[in-house]
């Protein structure tokens, strides 16, 4: 069993910590306040490979596993994880025409996405098809060679930035997964527009908007798989995307507790600093304990699914752990700032604010201590 990281995954780590220092943590509170969409740090990060990350290096990407996707994910979080969210969706796309596109749609869009020419956002939810996603409404009528959809999306990330849009709809009166397909749909599409942004509690600088399609008419080779294969394709992402989420949240929680550390260190309070106090130490211990056994989780569930083993239990237990501890971490790192911790001069109320909808988004809490339940149980009625 091999805890330390190897030179490869060490130098990678290090590459993005210090892409993180100089173009996110400067100006993360700033995307934060004027709620920006940073394109260009996108395009800084496609250089170093991580617009493709799990792309093969036939279609430009970098082919990193997921234990290596996870330590990115954790650094960039660490400076801003509306950024790191917004990456993650991007090759969750990205990865998916790799994986399931032909020949002819993976030469069109796959190195284009790898190279920031492209970004990519995914659409499954709907407002009546959240956590039972499989309820959704969204309708792609086929038309000889082509498809025309009409329907809703909601709670789509990159909505509006993103010039490529992984739809999900339904094909089929079938009820439930059976019915449903995939489509790539381009951003100046006719009949493809957007609606309004969530106005959120945080993560302000990674736009959140509604998809209107009104008789949106897209040939046939923009079907991603098989008709009926779409509901396939959302799932196979759900593995890699909440180890993703868990990593993410594991790097907010460091970046908590690293100034949640700092300030207790140099804040005096009757005539000692605050982390001589017992009371505060432990919360500091409390926070590492967990944050290390969170991190411990996310590596092990990335490497499951590295070597093809069933990851599905871990990467649930990763997502569910990793993001419950993020907001505790958050949280507590408010009340080590006390007053200081309710206001903007330090980052934590951002972290608190962004983290809690980790606990929602990729399947929410609730949802993966069923998929955990159900893996441990099987279906007992």
């Amino acid at each position: 069993m091999q805890f330390d990281l190897d030179e490869e995954q060490r130098a990678i780590r290090d590459t993005v910590r210090r892409f993180t220092e100089q173009e996110i943590v400067p100006h993360a509170s700033t995307w934060d306040e004027q709620e920006y969409f940073p394109r260009e740090v996108y395009l800084k990060m496609a250089p170093l490979g991580l617009l493709g990350m799990t792309i093969p290096e036939t279609y430009g990407g970098s082919a990193l596993s997921r234990t290596v996707a996870a330590l990115v994910y954790e650094e960039l979080a660490r400076g801003d994880m509306a950024t790191a969210v917004g990456l993650s969706v991007h090759n969750m796309v990205a990865g998916s025409i790799a994986r399931f596109g032909h020949e002819e749609q993976r030469e069109r869009w796959v190195r284009r996405l790898a190279q920031g020419e492209l970004l990519g956002a995914f659409a499954l939810s709907e407002a009546g098809a959240g956590s039972d996603a499989a309820s959704l409404q969204c309708r792609a009528e086929r038309r000889g060679d082509t498809y025309v959809l009409n329907g809703t999306k909601m709670w789509v990330t990159n909505g509006g930035e993103a010039d490529l849009y992984l739809v999900m709809a339904r094909t089929s009166p079938v009820r439930g997964s059976q019915g449903i397909s995939c489509f790539v749909v381009e951003k100046e599409t006719p009949g493809f527009r957007f609606g309004k942004t969530e106005r959120k509690m945080g993560l302000h600088s990674s736009p959140t908007r509604e998809l209107i399609f009104e008789q949106c008419t897209i040939p046939l080779g923009q079907r991603l798989g098989e008709e009926g294969q779409g509901f396939k394709i959302a799932l196979s992402s759900l593995d890699g995307g909440r180890i993703n989420i868990g990593a993410i949240a594991v790097g907010v929680a460091q970046a908590a507790f690293e100034v949640a550390r700092s300030y207790a260190c140099q804040r005096t309070q009757f005539g000692q600093p605050i982390g001589a106090f017992q009371a505060v130490q432990f919360m500091l211990a409390d926070m590492a304990m967990k944050i290390e056994a969170a991190r411990l989780l996310v590596y092990e569930a990335a490497y499951k699914l590295d070597h093809e083993q069933n990851a599905s239990m871990y990467a649930s237990m990763a997502k569910c752990f990793a993001t419950d501890v993020a907001m505790e971490v958050t949280t507590n790192a408010v009340q080590v700032l006390g007053g200081a911790g309710y206001v903007r001069d330090y980052p934590v109320e951002r972290y608190m604010r962004d983290v809690k909808v980790a606990q929602i988004f990729e399947g929410t809490n609730q949802i993966q201590r069923m998929v955990i339940a159900r893996a441990l149980l099987g279906n007992i009625r």
